[in-house]
C-alpha cells in the first residue's frame, strides 16, 4: 500500500513494515492530513482532516428500520445521496456502510464502529466495489466479481492454502480474498452475513460484506470508540501499519463530508 494505489488486498496475515512508527505517529496525532489554501492555490479553505485514531464517525444516519423487508439499506437513500457527491463514493455503497454501523448501533452499541471506518476500508481494499471496472448495482451486487490475486507465499503475500475447493474463491490451489471487502473464504464461512434480505450469503455484494466487515471489526476490536480498539480491529483485519494508516486517513476525511486527497 505504499505506492497509495487503491487494489484488492492480497495478504491479510501480511507483516507490519513500519508499524511501530505509524502507530506512534497516529497515536500522537502528528500526521498532518489537512493543509492550508495556499498549498493548493485555492481562495477557498481546504477542509482540515483531523489527526488521530479513531477517525470520526461521520454524518449521522437518520432512524431506519434495520429489520425492513427487502434490501433496508434503501432506507439511506435520501441520506446517501446529500453526501454521495461531496465524499466520492457510489450511492448504494455509501447505504451499505451506513446501513451496516446502523445495524451494529443497534445490536452491539458498545462497538461504536462507524459508516467512515468501512468506508475507509471499502475504499482501499477495492474503491467500493469499482476496482478493475466493476460496477455495484443497485442491489449492491458487484460485478463483474473482484478477486484478490493468489495467497501463495510469494513476496509479500501471506500463504494460504485452498480452504473451499475453489467453489467461492475459483481457485482450488490457494484462497484468494474476495468481493469489495476482501474477505478469504474461511473468513467470510465464519463471519459472513445476509445483509440485504435476499436469502444469500454473498461476499461479492457490499451489503453482505459491508455488514460482515462490521460484525468482524467489533468482535475483534471491542469498543471502536477508543484508540486501542480502533487499531486492534484495524490489525486484525490486515496486520499492516500502512494499511492502518490509509484506512485511518480516508476514513478521517469521510468524517468531515470531503473525499481523501
Amino acid at each position: 500500500m505504499d505506492d497509495g494505489e487503491v487494489h484488492p488486498n492480497p495478504a491479510k496475515s501480511s507483516r507490519p513494515r513500519r508499524f511501530v512508527r505509524v502507530v506512534a505517529a497516529l497515536a500522537a496525532g502528528t500526521i498532518l492530513v489537512g493543509v492550508g489554501a495556499a498549498a493548493c492555490g485555492s481562495d477557498e479553505p481546504k477542509i482540515v482532516i483531523p489527526e488521530g485514531i479513531p477517525p470520526g464517525v461521520g454524518a449521522p444516519t437518520p432512524p431506519i428500520d434495520i429489520n425492513a423487508p427487502g434490501r433496508s439499506a434503501d432506507q439511506l437513500a435520501e441520506w446517501a445521496a446529500d453526501l454521495s457527491g461531496d465524499v466520492g463514493i457510489g450511492r448504494t455503497a455509501l447505504e451499505a456502510y451506513g446501513y451496516a454501523a446502523t445495524v451494529m448501533t443497534e445490536t452491539l452499541p458498545s462497538c461504536g464502529i462507524g459508516w467512515t471506518t468501512l468506508a475507509g476500508i471499502g475504499s482501499v481494499e477495492s474503491r467500493h466495489g469499482t476496482y478493475g471496472g466493476s460496477k455495484v448495482s443497485v442491489l449492491g451486487q458487484v460485478a463483474p466479481a473482484i478477486r484478490g490475486i493468489p495467497l501463495d507465499g510469494g513476496p509479500g503475500v501471506a500463504e494460504i492454502a485452498d480452504t473451499d475447493g475453489g467453489t467461492m474463491d475459483g481457485d482450488p490451489v490457494h484462497d484468494r480474498a474476495m468481493g469489495p471487502m476482501q474477505f478469504i473464504p474461511e473468513t467470510w464461512l465464519k463471519w459472513g452475513v445476509d445483509a440485504n434480505g435476499d436469502g444469500r450469503i454473498d461476499p461479492d455484494n457490499i451489503d453482505d460484506a459491508a455488514l460482515t466487515a462490521a460484525r468482524y471489526l467489533c468482535a475483534r476490536g471491542g469498543d471502536l470508540t477508543t484508540a486501542a480498539g480502533w487499531q486492534q480491529a484495524l490489525m486484525a483485519y490486515n496486520l499492516s501499519g500502512d494499511y492502518l494508516a490509509l484506512v485511518r486517513d480516508r476514513a478521517s476525511a469521510y468524517s468531515v463530508g470531503t473525499r481523501p486527497d
